[in-house]
């Protein structure tokens, strides 16, 4: 009897997890059904013979106006929704806010094929902001848009008053420390096979030093949904191409080159390096480690300011709020 009841609870769990499975959101091509925090624009352009769009929102100082305007920059794994607290604080705070998803991301266009550069989406990006009539900013970047908003700081010094980033990645050349080379098709194999469980695994250990928030399960349905959607072997591709830009092209060796005022901020138990889970043990013993890297990449930057967070991860703007804000509208107000 105890063996009939065990076996009859397993397959009642087996169906419950299949009905969880069938009821998880899914969202489309451009993430169509996930709803951002302020109001989605779109900004339609030409680029490399295809017609493209950029999902963006464009939000106005609610307090009183400083006349500045702040360009926010994702990551990899993230959207420009992810930026919602962010947004609301700088807001708050009097600055208007612009913060786009990049082409092959998120609300963003999955072209078939796109020879994906930093310079073509600081480009992009650039484009947008003249349609928009800005023409100074504040950059702040976040994981793969710390990369990004390196490259458009060196792209456009006249354009960038201030550059601000969130744990970067980028920080090291994963490629001249040992980490193997993948191929895109490598990558999109790799994609292709993406789901919550294992974003919300690799998140949770690697962003996270093994932490977990309940809030932080709304970044992993996005990805997942976006991921299990119609656009599957697009959004994998898009990912794929995107995942060897960052691979192959590395911007540390140029952190010297920039002139304006510059803030990293460090989530000290960051341990997010880019193919460190195909790695041998020796090359991903010293990959990662962030409370080393903002130091020393604070030392190559000229005119730099290190904030470092001890103890927090890859997202410090998402796991204590209040205090990252609180850090950055504390630069953002000297002179």
């Amino acid at each position: 009897m105890l063996r009939v009841s065990a076996l009859f609870l397993s397959c009642l769990l087996a169906v419950g997890a299949h009905a969880a499975a069938d009821q998880a959101p899914v969202y489309g091509q451009e993430l169509q059904g996930f709803d951002y925090p302020y109001p989605l624009k779109h900004f339609e352009f030409e680029s490399q013979g295809k017609s493209l769009q950029m999902g963006y929102m464009d939000v106005p100082a609610s307090g009183h106006a400083n006349g500045q305007t702040v360009l926010l920059m994702h990551g990899k794994n993230f959207c420009a929704a992810t930026w919602g607290s962010s947004i609301k604080a700088l807001t708050n705070a009097g600055y208007r806010v612009v913060a786009a998803d990049q082409i092959g991301f998120c609300t963003s266009s999955k072209p078939d094929y796109y020879q994906y550069s930093f310079q073509q989406l600081a480009n992009n990006t650039h484009a947008l902001l003249a349609s928009l009539g800005v023409d100074k900013v504040t950059v702040l970047g976040h994981s793969t848009g710390g990369m990004l908003a390196t490259r458009y700081a060196l792209l456009y010094p006249n354009q960038v008053q201030r550059l601000a980033m969130v744990n970067p990645i980028g920080l090291e050349d994963w490629k001249a420390l040992g980490v193997p080379y993948r191929t895109v098709d490598q990558w999109f194999a790799r994609e292709a096979k993406l789901n919550a469980d294992g974003i919300r695994n690799y998140e949770r250990s690697t962003y996270y030093a093994g932490r977990w928030k309940p809030e932080f399960e709304q970044w992993v349905t996005m990805l997942a949904g976006l991921n299990a959607g119609p656009g599957h072997n697009l959004v994998a591709w898009n990912s794929a191409l995107i995942y060897d830009m960052i691979f192959t092209q590395p911007v540390v060796y140029e952190f010297k080159n920039l002139q304006m005022p510059t803030l990293l901020m460090i989530g000290d138990a960051d341990t997010t390096a880019i193919g460190s889970d195909v790695a041998p043990p020796e090359v991903k013993a010293r990959i990662g480690h962030y409370a080393v890297l903002g130091k020393q990449v604070s030392q190559m930057i000229p005119h730099s300011t290190l904030i470092e967070f001890h103890g927090l991860g890859h997202a410090p703007q998402m796991e204590q709020p209040e205090q990252f804000h609180k850090a950055l509208l504390g630069w953002l107000s000297t002179n």
